[in-house]
């Protein structure tokens, strides 16, 4: 049984984590920690820890991980590329699972994506990027479709700092050919969508996931750190844990 402490337990992803690690034959939520309480603590005798708070917060989650040698799931989107380095050089000393997006649905849409790159190009297709989440969320593009333009990136020969348009305005001109366009939408409770679209002269490719509900996501990120128990130090994202590397 993996005794798991959840941060940031009275918000919606917070909430939606215990529920999963309840709900999972194998895990058992015995500690969980909110703004105020001692993280230290929150620590003591636990198997894993997984946090979906803010990005500022993780530098101290990761610091009170290694103190105690815990494994750690990060959800946490919005980080700076400082932020990622700390990460990454914690995870010379502790296994991490640090992803964008822990749905299975999600993951699979990345190896697509990836795929359709590889076969459909950007010499003949445009590529935009869409994404939509609820009126609360606090950072744009979303961390599942950053994720997703650095799969392209990868796939195009093309940069994040240089090639990517973050929304149109005004007398633009004609299309670079290779730009990809980012389109990020805020609204109502929408959990998260997501597409991405290859569009050519007469022909036009879309891969879409749209998910409904924050338990796709929470139960991902369980399975994680039940996952982790028999991993060496590292950093890992959620397609280690799904083997689809």
């Amino acid at each position: 049984m993996t005794k798991l402490l959840i941060t940031g337990r009275s918000g919606r992803m917070g909430e939606a984590l215990i529920t999963a690690g309840g709900e999972n034959p194998d895990t058992q939520v015995t500690s969980t920690h909110d703004n105020g309480d001692d993280l230290a603590a929150a620590f003591a005798n636990v198997d894993a820890a997984i946090d979906f708070t803010v990005h500022h917060f993780t530098e101290d989650v990761v610091a009170a991980a290694m103190t105690s040698n815990t494994p750690l799931v990060i959800g946490t989107t919005g980080h700076s590329d400082e932020e990622r380095s700390r990460i990454a050089e914690a995870a010379k000393t502790l296994p991490i699972v640090f992803a964008p997006n822990f749905s299975v649905g999600v993951n699979t849409l990345f190896y697509l994506t990836r795929k359709a790159a590889q076969i459909l190009g950007n010499d003949r297709f445009d590529i935009e990027v869409t994404e939509m989440h609820h009126r609360h969320k606090i950072d744009a593009p979303s961390g599942t479709a950053r994720r997703l333009l650095e799969i392209l990136n990868e796939e195009t020969d093309t940069l994040y700092e240089e090639d990517i348009a973050h929304g149109r305005v005004g007398n633009i001109g004609a299309r670079p050919s290779k730009e990809i366009g980012m389109h990020t939408l805020r609204g109502g409770d929408v959990v998260g969508d997501h597409t991405v679209m290859f569009a050519a002269d007469g022909e036009r490719v879309e891969l879409t996931h749209k998910a409904s509900s924050r338990m796709t996501f929470a139960s991902g990120a369980v399975r994680a750190a039940v996952w982790l128990q028999d991993q060496p130090a590292g950093l890992y994202d959620m397609q280690d844990v799904l083997g689809l590397k």
